[in-house]
């Protein structure tokens, strides 16, 4: 080898040198390509001269790229050398027979790319005649070569499937036009010399060239193909029994291409009638064989049905055709592994909606389509195992097959919705099916019986839910009282509960079925189903139940508890560390006891009933908590032992039981559980206090404060202190958001009967939000925005949030007290910052209305007497002039928001409240120092003086809009923010 050929083996050879070494390779293959002229005529050389594939490939690859991206600097003494050299190459001087495919495919492409800049305005003769193969005398490389050069055209330039430029649909559209004139009646005699004489011989190669046809049946004239010739040659090759399934499925797409040009739908007809797709048909082998074919002569069909109706045109029924094609259509869903590639769901779901009174012919279609819905949603049973765990090979095939039956679920409720009769009536026939043959009945079966079912339920609509017209009563009646053998198995069992949940409505309306309703929750089908994540399932699905049945339970409410006692025994008993009893998102069983407190905190619910049994309940929690503390305290806690779950199990039942018990029931009408309450209240601080670092449980306390806060009312307020206190201690940002969104609360709550406990802590919650948030703005740059950072911006807003919160519940006098007042100018500040500048312009409004209010409490008239030295004058020159002037003439302030109008409003408010409190010091200041400082005319600041002092803010906004517009034209942009 020469030190071209060593290059070039060294660049396509990773493994046979070094890096460096490569690298100086490809540094000198890359030298040989700078002269276009130099590159040609070394390559047009090496390819005659050398028997290396690779260097043979590098120097086609060269060439075209050559063509494709310096096309205009190549000579024209070396486009001349060029053109003849590369057809030499697809013609009379091949490159050898045993080339391998990537090395005909890349002269194929250098061809194309020659072809699509210079063919049909240039000197190139012919060049479809000149690399067209002489039959019979060509060797089967050159009709090799020949269809590959085709096939990259068409990728290349010709095809209407890949994106194109308008330039390039243009030239697309002058190369067919030309081809059209020049060479395409000579190029389809080609192909069909090649299919006669090699269909046997060599079928892959006739396949290759079907294949190449298809591609431009789509634009070539349609009498060139469908003709006397061409078509009995596709179906002889389809129907003939030693034909190649390749070669079968080659001539169907020929034969799909002709059925899919764009025609006249009495011409279509006409095509589709000549065509012998009978003989296809009448032959289910043959069907699997071509499924895209038949799906696609099924869809022709019936869009002529939809533009010429079921009557005869020209002696043809477009109706006959669809009934004829329809069978196999369905055979191809039910049996064809190409069944989601040939678009028969598509042309299905077509069908069904066109055919939205279907005759009783059409309804038994309708039924065979959902029976092959059935078979095509059914898991396979080699993975039952994994999927009843499940374990990753069982989530995988969930996964797949959750994707595998949108279109045709999608299918079924089309069908549900046109014929509700024909879908409930299947539906029926399959849950009877499944019933008294229940040996045989599998879970594969049962759990697509019940998807259907689930999905039928989804397109009934209300009014028929409530009568249960049709067959839904019946069929509901089946379903609670259904029991299949493979109820065990955890994907029918969650299906089946579901499904029952779907059906709910038609049980409010109809009570009768409310104990099998009970019966399905309460027993082994739902949550005592031996698989813990159907019983955590169920136990969700019951507690939405009792809440949409609400008082029509109260009857049952012995029977309920009673079936629910061990249930709730067993959950504060388990072992919660266990692998099998962590669960994804909330279902994590508590909703039973959610369930619990909805069921006795109904007003139908005697209060004797309700003291009774929440009194044993709590009870039974507080000493089991009781018994933990303890323990805790002798022993110590670790995060991750069975204790620590436990606690924190028992302490989300208790808040799940809370959230249907309200603040009447507890401290007044039983006043027992509002003790046992503030009693388990005290434990689960105590245990807070004695683990301070187990955060998890510390999330869960937290959450459990903010449903007492409901329940208990003021009775609450002794916790606070140390709980707050004990909030505070080593809080994270992700802390400090949950305990000011706790403090909210409270405040909203109890507004200034938390005044006191604030003052002790505030400087300590100040102080804490001082030293964790930045000094300086969020960057907004991209790849800034981390995880971290939005937490930090979750938290500002939420300490802007609990200073509004705090400013509108008349604790403004917190922020001035002694023990906060070290505080005060860095909150003053940074709310004036904020208000001026900040990005979130719904923080800015919430900043704007903080200082409007602490205006109104700290501001109490003209002359003095201000309950906080200073503020009047800081008012007066910074806030005024940097939030209601310059903050609104900066351009970014865009009127055309609808926030930023509403913050203007925010903004106008402020300074007619600013002239009420502060008089004409704050009306001079503005229009001295604020308007005429930005160069204001001065008689449109006497208007604003006149406008503040007589209108109101209705009045003075739209007024103070048009003057800020007015400044912006005046200042052409170039006011800077001071």
């Amino acid at each position: 080898m020469d030190d071209l050929e060593k290059a070039i083996h060294l660049c396509y050879e990773p493994s046979a040198a070094d890096s460096a070494l490569r690298a100086q390779a490809m540094t000198f293959c890359d030298r040989l390509k700078a002269d276009p002229s130099a590159l040609i005529h070394l390559c047009l050389d090496r390819l005659q001269r050398s028997p290396l594939v690779l260097v043979q490939f590098w120097c086609l690859q060269a060439l075209h790229d050559v063509i494709l991206l310096r096309y205009a600097s190549i000579p024209p003494a070396d486009l001349s050398l060029l053109r003849p050299a590369l057809l030499s190459l697809a013609s009379d001087r091949p490159l050898p027979a045993a080339s391998p495919h990537f090395l005909r495919n890349k002269l194929a492409q250098a061809l194309a790319a020659l072809i699509r800049l210079e063919y049909p305005a240039s000197s190139l003769p012919d060049p479809f005649l000149c690399v067209l193969p002489c039959l019979p005398a060509a060797d089967p490389s050159a009709i090799d070569m020949f269809a590959r050069f085709l096939a990259a055209l068409d990728e290349d330039l010709l095809s209407l499937d890949y994106p194109r430029s308008p330039e390039e649909a243009a030239a697309a559209a002058q190369v067919k036009d030309t081809m059209r004139q020049q060479c395409v009646p000579q190029i389809a005699r080609h192909w069909f010399d090649v299919l006669s004489l090699y269909h046997s011989s060599d079928p892959s190669l006739a396949a290759f060239a079907l294949d190449t046809m298809r591609r431009y049946i789509t634009w070539i004239d349609i009498g060139l193909v469908a003709n006397d010739a061409f078509v009995p040659l596709f179906f002889g090759l389809i129907l003939a029994p030693g034909s190649t399934d390749q070669l079968r499925a080659a001539s169907g797409s020929c034969i799909l291409a002709i059925i899919l040009k764009r025609m006249d739908h009495r011409q279509k007809m006409t095509l589709l009638y000549s065509l012998p797709l009978s003989k296809v048909f009448a032959n289910p082998d043959l069907v699997q064989k071509v499924p895209a074919l038949v799906t696609g002569y099924a869809a022709e069909a019936l869009e002529c049905y939809k533009k010429l109706g079921s009557a005869d045109v020209d002696g043809y029924s477009p109706l006959n055709l669809l009934e004829e094609a329809l069978p196999s259509v369905l055979y191809v869903m039910q049996e064809s592994e190409e069944m989601e590639s040939s678009n028969v769901v598509d042309f299905l779901s077509d069908y069904v909606i066109t055919m939205k009174f279907p005759s009783e012919k059409h309804a038994m279609y309708l039924r065979q389509i959902l029976e092959a819905i059935r078979v095509q949603i059914l898991y396979d049973p080699i993975y039952r195992n994994n999927l009843d765990i499940p374990d990753k090979i069982g989530k995988d095939e969930e996964d797949q097959m959750a994707d595998h039956r949108k279109e045709l679920l999608t299918l079924f409720s089309s069908i549900c919705r046109i014929t509700p009769s024909v879908t409930q009536l299947f539906v029926r026939n399959l849950v009877i099916t499944a019933l008294s043959s229940s040996e045989s009945s599998s879970v594969e079966d049962v759990e697509a019986l019940l998807t259907l079912f689930y999905r039928l339920g989804e397109t009934v609509r209300e009014e028929a839910m409530k009568t249960g017209s049709g067959l839904l009563g019946e069929l509901v009646q089946m379903l609670l009282s259904a029991r299949f053998p493979c109820h065990n198995h955890r994907l029918v069992a969650l299906i089946y509960l579901e499904t029952v949940s779907r059906f709910m409505k038609f049980v409010q309306h109809n009570p009768q079925y409310i104990s099998h309703v009970l019966a399905v929750f309460l027993d082994e089908r739902g949550i005592r189903h031996p698989n813990l994540n159907v019983s955590r399932r169920a136990s969700y699905l019951f507690m939405r139940t009792v809440k949409l049945l609400k008082a029509r339970l109260v009857p049952y409410l012995d029977l309920i508890l009673q079936g629910l006692h061990d249930i709730v025994s067993q959950f504060t008993n388990s072992d919660w560390t266990t692998k099998d009893l962590k669960f994804p998102g909330s279902e994590d069983g508590s909703q039973t006891f959610e369930a619990i407190g909805l069921l006795i905190g109904m007003e139908d619910v005697s209060p004797e009933k309700q003291s009774e049994f929440l009194t044993a309940l709590l009870d039974s929690l507080y000493q089991k908590l009781k018994g933990l503390l303890s323990d805790a305290k002798e022993h110590g806690l670790e995060e991750s032992s069975a204790k620590v779950s436990t606690i924190q199990q028992i302490i989300m039942a208790l808040n799940a039981l809370s959230k249907g018990l309200n603040e009447r029931l507890v401290m007044s009408s039983c006043p027992s559980i509002g003790i046992m309450f503030k009693k388990t209240l005290s434990v689960v601080l105590e245990i807070l206090l004695s683990c301070p670092d187990i955060r998890a449980m510390r999330n869960k306390i937290t959450s459990f404060f903010h449903r007492m806060v409901e329940i208990l009312g003021a009775s609450i307020l002794p916790f606070l202190p140390a709980l707050l206190k004990h909030l505070l201690v080593k809080s994270e940002p992700e802390d400090m958001v949950e305990f000011l969104v706790l403090a909210n609360q409270l405040i909203s709550k109890f507004s200034t009967s938390l005044e006191s406990i604030l003052e002790d802590i505030f400087l300590a919650i100040a102080s804490r939000l001082i030293e964790i948030l930045p000094k300086d703005a969020f960057s907004a740059a991209p790849g800034c925005i981390t995880e971290e950072v939005r937490e930090l911006q979750d938290l500002q807003r939420t300490l802007f949030t609990f200073l509004h919160v705090m400013a509108n519940h008349n604790l403004s006098s917190v922020f001035i007290a002694p023990s906060c007042r070290g505080c005060l100018d860095v909150i003053i500040q940074l709310l004036l910052i904020t208000a001026c500048s900040h990005k979130d312009i719904l923080l800015r409004k919430m900043c704007v209305q903080i200082f409007v209010k602490l205006i109104k409490d700290w501001c109490t008239n003209y002359n003095g007497g201000d309950v906080v030295p200073g503020f009047r004058s800081f008012i007066i020159e910074n806030f005024s002039t940097n939030c209601c002037l310059y903050s609104v003439l900066d351009n970014s302030f865009n009127f055309h928001d609808a926030n930023t109008f509403i913050l203007f409003g925010e903004i106008v408010l402020a300074q007619k409240v600013m002239y009420e409190k502060l008089g004409r010091d704050f009306a001079i200041h503005f229009v001295s120092s604020g308007l005429q400082g930005v160069h204001c005319p001065h008689e449109l600041a006497e208007q604003y003086y006149e406008k503040l002092q007589t209108n109101d803010v209705k009045d003075l906004k739209p007024f103070y809009h048009q003057l800020i517009e007015n400044l912006r034209l005046q200042q052409n942009g170039s006011l800077v923010f001071r």
